[in-house]
């Protein structure tokens, strides 16, 4: 990963309200933290490996990724990234409301680092409520659907 990148996600950051940010990959880890005031908050420096500047590392929390949460009758985010409704805009949605849902229904993508995520319901139900517009940027545990239990 090079600065370019780094900058790139620190404008997503940024232009997506994205509070935190942690990235292990091959060696490479790199944790972000916005400040109150959207800045950083330095607490140490890391080196990067052929980067010419030291990019602050930030302690967070990591949040589990593995599986959507289901919180009552809602399906939640189980990462931060952008809400599709279809796997492309050409197609159909997964679902609509009034759509019955098992446990290995997909019912969306979400994005992530240019990684597209399928969710699955993790629930048996029919949908009554989508929470989010298409295209839009989520956060962890936010929920995505309203989902009556059958």
């Amino acid at each position: 990963m090079d600065l370019k990148d780094i900058k790139a996600i620190i404008d997503l950051m940024r232009k997506n309200s994205i509070s935190e940010f942690e990235l292990e990959k091959e060696g490479f880890k790199i944790k972000l933290k916005r400040g109150p005031n959207g800045g950083p908050t330095p607490v140490g420096y890391e080196e990067l490996p052929g980067a010419a500047v030291p990019v602050a590392a930030i302690a967070v929390s990591q949040a589990p990724v593995a599986s959507t949460a289901v919180v009552g009758a809602d399906i939640t985010s189980p990462m931060i990234g952008t809400f599709y409704r279809a796997p492309s805009p050409e197609s159909a949605a997964y679902v609509e409301i009034g759509t019955e849902v098992g446990p290995e229904t997909v019912v969306c993508i979400i994005e992530a680092m240019k990684v597209m995520n399928e969710i699955k319901a993790e629930v048996r139900g029919v949908i009554t409520q989508v929470l989010v517009e298409n295209a839009k940027p989520v956060e962890f545990g936010q929920p995505l659907f309203k989902v009556r239990p059958i």
